[in-house]
């Protein structure tokens, strides 16, 4: 069969051209050929050109007045029926969760998120469980869904080394503590947008059933998702370096690193956040 490629476009050149396209969020192929949505459909063209029909008359009762007896909704087609309560059942698949492997199961087994169906990976979380510190990010990055792993890409990279620089780590060696590390969505939202309010509520119960079972003796929450999942506000600017309490637990607001990366000149605020932090593990039994 002869291929129907343009001349110009080389093999390497389609690859970088699907990559952009999948960056952009468009991951499924819905058809095989253009559609133009303006047209006017041809049943649409017809019913345009025909006669309007008058509505049928109502059905007339037994005592010879119109019946106003209601047409059950299950019989009126197109108008929606009323789904099952999302974050009801998040709260009940979370709470049936007696550990961290039950957790990551039911969330993998959790359906009414629309972002899952278009992510690669569930991003559940990374370093070590039981950490006396639980950093919570926002949401997973498209390094983060190709690796399964949160904090992995260019943010994660700069999280690491402020982590180490207050001798915390993910994988901790010698003279440093461990951390355990998650986000508020497990999956990534389509070209990195912020996750709507329904998309978040829907998995603060799996959230709050995480730092239950994980049992950590300090939150840092970083960025505006995750100080609005567990503290109910936004506004990071203001809230950084102030602690709070979530759960429970001292909760430290601080920039996400992507923030950092972005703006440079925040990371002072950043550097006396960490040593906040240092001070606060240091104290707390």
């Amino acid at each position: 069969m002869e291929s129907q490629l343009h001349p110009s476009l080389t093999p390497d050149l389609a690859l970088a051209l699907l990559e952009w396209q999948a960056e952009l969020g468009a991951t499924e192929a819905i058809g095989d050929g253009p559609i133009n949505r303006y047209e006017l459909p041809q049943e649409a063209r017809k019913a345009a050109q025909s006669p309007a029909v008058a509505p049928a008359p109502a059905a007339v009762g037994p005592a010879g007045g119109a019946d106003q007896r209601p047409t059950p909704a299950t019989a009126q087609p197109g108008l929606a029926q009323p789904g099952p309560d999302a974050v009801a059942q998040a709260r009940q698949m979370a709470a049936a969760a007696q550990d961290l492997v039950q957790l990551r199961a039911a969330l993998d087994g959790f359906e009414h998120c629309a972002l899952k169906r278009g992510a690669r990976s569930l991003v559940f979380a990374d370093g070590v469980p039981g950490a006396p510190v639980m950093i919570i990010g926002e949401a997973p990055g498209r390094e983060e869904d190709r690796a399964g792993l949160p904090f992995v890409g260019p943010a994660g990279q700069l999280l690491d080394r402020m982590l180490g620089a207050i001798d915390l780590s993910r994988q901790p060696g010698a003279g440093q503590s461990p951390v355990y590390i998650t986000n508020v969505l497990p999956w990534r939202p389509p070209q990195n947008r912020d996750p709507n309010p329904n998309e978040i509520a829907m998995m603060v119960p799996f959230l709050q059933r995480h730092i239950e079972l994980a049992a950590p003796k300090l939150l840092v929450v970083m960025g505006n998702i995750s100080t609005q999942a567990l503290l109910g506000q936004t506004g990071i600017t203001r809230l950084r370096g102030t602690w709070a309490s979530a759960m429970g637990l001292p909760c430290l607001p601080m920039f996400h690193p992507a923030y950092l990366l972005r703006q440079p000149v925040a990371k002072r605020e950043a550097w006396a956040d960490l040593l906040a932090l240092k001070a606060q593990l240091t104290a707390t039994p």
